[in-house]
């Protein structure tokens, strides 16, 4: 057995040193007994209750998928470019970066009926006709099958980052390179998607007289038209999630040239790797639908992201290949306490000092996104070193969040 990971027939999780609370335990053995997963549910680090399945959950099926285990936010995941410039190359105040992000990719969301949401482009600019032309035909398709698709946000969404643990950072690495990083999905859209499909889900469950244990654990069966349709749109928000992440990259390095005048160059070092998709894979000689809730793919050589809380270290790391995670490693640190917790719990004055040093928001709106509110990221990376090398270690000085 493993000394990094806590083993049984039907779930194999790697929470050496770190928090797998009761409830989550008790989520993920509700999962792990549906009968169509195919081995056992592997658990990351990073793992906390979520909706019909754990977040930090890597999901085998055969025959069948839960569209509440890849959730609403499909395709979410992460995009890091390293750039020429080194920290001396920064300017001593880094509020004018901060500020050039902010205004060139829309963030955050405006409440309120009539009036228009500061998240979403008002007028779309140009260049993000470029990202949408090649999904647009797709989209028609599907929105030909189902309406309620048509009036969701979708272009407009394409190129902003949202609210919650989304974000746009500039880090040092250990050299001091600069590197810009960001963490976004298929907002609006895929939202839409995840919703509806979860919805036909439990209508599915109740039509067929499912007992579940639990009701957002309801499933599509391979071979409907549902399924079909469920997987096309999912792939299609999947490819979405990740126009939207390069759309916002190219904006934020125009923001970063906008205020450091000299030229610098950019590479993708790990790019649009999804923290919450489908995908068809082969493990131990079988082929199964792979959930990743909250997880990253990490096959040997692979490169991946993980993100730290705001104010925490981030890493690019290499998959070590290991099969009985499927080839999987966390997508960040997980949460310890619940928004409202964080709110209640955390003061404004602690979140201050937690985020001292960082260029970012440090008004008590964000305090549910404070580090406190996060597993400590160096525990949970040290959780899952038979999943993952690290290769750069991050640290950000501007944050922007929604």
């Amino acid at each position: 057995m493993d000394t990094t990971a806590e083993q049984t027939e039907k779930v194999r999780a790697w929470v050496e040193g770190v928090a797998f609370d009761e409830k989550s335990q008790a989520q993920v053995a509700n999962l792990a007994n549906m009968p169509f997963i195919s081995g056992h549910i592997a658990v990351m680090p990073d793992v906390h209750y979520g909706k019909g399945a754990t977040i930090g959950s890597v999901i085998p099926t055969i025959g069948a998928i839960i569209p509440a285990a890849v959730g609403v936010d499909i395709g979410c995941g992460m995009m890091a470019v390293k750039t020429s410039l080194a920290a001396d190359d920064l300017p001593d105040h880094l509020y004018d970066i901060r500020s050039a992000i902010e205004k060139r990719v829309p963030h955050g969301r405006t409440l309120g009926r009539n009036r228009r949401d500061r998240g979403a482009w008002g007028q779309i600019p140009d260049h993000i006709g470029d990202f949408w032309s090649p999904l647009v035909g797709r989209f028609e398709r599907l929105a030909e099958k189902y309406s309620v698709l048509e009036k969701a946000n979708h272009v407009n969404h394409l190129g902003t980052l949202g609210t919650g643990n989304h974000f746009i950072e500039l880090c040092l690495d250990e050299s001091n390179q600069v590197w810009a990083m960001l963490h976004s999905g298929s907002r609006g859209i895929g939202n839409r998607i995840g919703n509806y499909f979860i919805e036909k889900a439990k209508e599915e469950m109740l039509r067929l007289d499912a007992h579940l244990p639990d009701h957002d654990l309801a499933y599509l069966q391979e071979g409907s038209k549902l399924f079909d349709d469920y997987v096309e749109a999912v792939e299609w928000a999947q490819d979405f999630a990740l126009a939207n992440r390069k759309a916002m990259m190219r904006a934020t390095l125009e923001a970063i040239a906008s205020v450091i005048p000299r030229p610098f160059e950019w590479r993708v070092e790990a790019v649009n790797c999804h923290h919450n998709y489908i995908a068809k894979e082969t493990h131990f000689g079988k082929s199964s639908w792979i959930t990743r809730k909250g997880a990253v793919r990490a096959g040997l050589g692979e490169l991946g992201i993980i993100p730290g809380s705001m104010g925490a270290k981030s890493f690019i790391v290499r998959g070590l290949g290991n099969e009985q995670s499927y080839c999987s490693c966390s997508h960040g640190a997980g949460r310890i306490m619940s928004r409202t917790q964080a709110k209640q719990q955390i003061t404004l004055s602690q979140h201050l000092n937690d985020v001292s040093g960082v260029e970012c928001r440090k008004d008590s709106e964000v305090i549910d996104e404070s580090p406190r509110a996060y597993k400590p990221i160096e525990a949970v990376m040290h959780a899952q070193r038979d999943l993952v090398e690290i290769v750069h270690t991050l640290k950000q000085v501007v944050c922007v969040k929604g």
